[in-house]
């Protein structure tokens, strides 16, 4: 989604606000009933706004917040992936994993669990980036994914991140997800017929970053602790931000050209406008 994503200096607060100060340098990607970051200033819930990573400029840290808690979410949260303890098997398959939200998830994945990470991709260029990301494996999704997933020796996947083209995807999900297995998705088929996933116990959910802030859950402050600790992540080196162009300020003639290039669909990792 474009027009969320934002890092900046908070200008002025509320008189409840308590975990920022004018000056402060914070990155966050806001909430749907609220007006969006191509706008010059923004008002912002704090429990869902994270400090900025020292290490990182502008950009970099305005590629991360919404695909970040969108990735986190979705494999701690919805997929119920223990954070930080490595596991001793199993195997993550990131279907689209050059996108805004994979390039985040493979990264998750690869350093803070004990995942085999499998990413499809089916350019030379997204291939190379999913590597870069840490996939331990890429296969083609232009592929029936079970035959791909077999070919490269992997009988079966625990978990499933399906990031796009979920309904497309579904009978060869139903085939290579393990027996009581998971499978989470973020996009918007018309009809996904989950029957199939009934004899192997499958769960499925549903990951939607504004959730917390469109119902303001009694654990919305969640976001704000994520992406401090991606925060300090980022600095200590264990993970690194997505942006792959930043395309000059924020304008007319620029928004069309980054809507142009993600309807495209050669795009990958994240596009950044700086500035006005």
């Amino acid at each position: 989604m474009l027009g969320w994503d934002a890092a900046g200096i908070v200008e002025a607060v509320g008189d409840q606000v308590t975990l920022f100060q004018p000056g402060d340098e914070v990155y966050y990607a806001g909430a749907l009933q609220r007006p969006g970051t191509n706008a010059e200033l923004h008002a912002v819930d704090e429990r869902i706004v994270g400090h900025k990573p020292r290490s990182l400029d502008w950009a970099a840290a305005a590629a991360l917040p919404l695909t970040t808690l969108t990735a986190w979410e979705l494999l701690f949260d919805r997929l119920r992936v223990p954070y930080g303890r490595k596991t001793g098997s199993g195997t993550l398959l990131v279907i689209n994993g050059a996108g805004g939200v994979g390039s985040v998830l493979i990264q998750l994945a690869r350093r803070l669990t004990g995942l085999t990470v499998v990413a499809t991709a089916s350019r030379p260029e997204t291939i190379e980036w999913v590597r870069a990301m840490g996939a331990h494996h890429v296969i083609d999704h232009r592929q029936p994914l079970d035959k791909a997933l077999k070919a490269i020796g992997i009988a079966q996947a625990d978990y499933v991140a399906s990031l796009t083209a979920s309904d497309r995807h579904l009978p060869a999900i139903a085939e290579l997800i393990a027996p009581q297995g998971a499978v989470a998705l973020i996009d918007d088929p018309e009809v996904l017929d989950i029957n199939p996933f009934k004899r192997k116990s499958v769960s499925v959910s549903w990951e939607f970053m504004f959730t917390r802030s469109m119902f303001e859950t009694p654990d919305m402050i969640e976001q704000h602790h994520i992406l401090d600790e991606v925060s300090a992540l980022i600095d200590a080196g264990v993970l690194r931000s997505t942006v792959t162009s930043s395309d000059g300020p924020i304008n007319a003639a620029n928004l069309r050209k980054i809507h142009r290039l993600i309807e495209s669909g050669s795009a990958f990792g994240k596009a950044v406008l700086t500035g006005f």
